[in-house]
C-alpha cells in the first residue's frame, strides 16, 4: 500500500441520527483531496449505506459502537473502513447479492452493498458470526490536473 499521508478514527454509537455525522466526517476528511461534487456524493452514499447496515443489521435492537477509520493514501486515494462488533453476516457472498435482505418485513431493499460497490473503486467485506463485520472501501479521487484535462 502507498504511503499514508493522513488518517483519522472516530467511534460513534449506532444511533440512526449518527449516520449524518459519519457522512459529514468522511466528506470533511476527504475534502483535503479537493474532491468533485460527484465524488463527495459518492463518498456520502457509500458511508451512509455502510453505517446504516451497522445500525439496522449488526446491532438490530441494541446499540453498539461503529468504528470508522479514514486514510489518505498517496496523493489521491481515500480509504474508508467501517467496523462493528455486532451479530456478523453468516454468508457474505449471499448478503452482497442485489436485493438480498435479512429484514424482508421492513422497508429494506437489500441494495446496500451494491450501492457501496457502485460508488467506490474497491469494496471488501469481512465478517464473523457473533463477532462483527468490517467493510473496507477505497476510492481514487480525480486530481486537479485531471479535472482540467477533461
Amino acid at each position: 500500500m502507498k504511503d499514508i499521508t493522513n488518517s483519522m478514527k472516530i467511534t460513534i454509537p449506532a444511533y440512526s441520527r449518527n449516520e449524518g455525522l459519519a457522512r459529514m466526517c468522511a466528506t470533511a476528511f476527504a475534502s483535503q483531496l479537493d474532491p468533485t461534487i460527484e465524488e463527495i456524493n459518492d463518498i456520502k452514499a457509500a458511508v451512509s449505506e455502510a453505517v446504516t447496515n451497522c445500525i439496522v443489521h449488526a446491532y438490530k435492537d441494541k446499540i453498539g459502537d461503529i468504528q470508522m477509520e479514514l486514510r489518505i493514501v498517496g496523493s489521491d486515494t481515500l480509504y474508508i473502513r467501517i467496523k462493528d462488533k455486532g451479530c456478523g453476516i453468516p454468508d457474505v457472498k449471499k448478503a452482497m447479492e442485489p436485493l438480498f435482505t435479512t429484514s424482508p418485513e421492513t422497508e429494506r431493499s437489500g441494495l446496500g452493498f451494491s450501492v457501496m460497490e457502485s460508488f467506490m473503486d474497491k469494496l471488501k467485506v469481512k465478517s464473523s458470526e457473533g463477532k462483527g463485520t468490517t467493510v473496507t472501501m477505497t476510492k481514487r479521487l480525480v486530481t486537479r490536473n485531471e479535472q482540467t484535462d477533461r
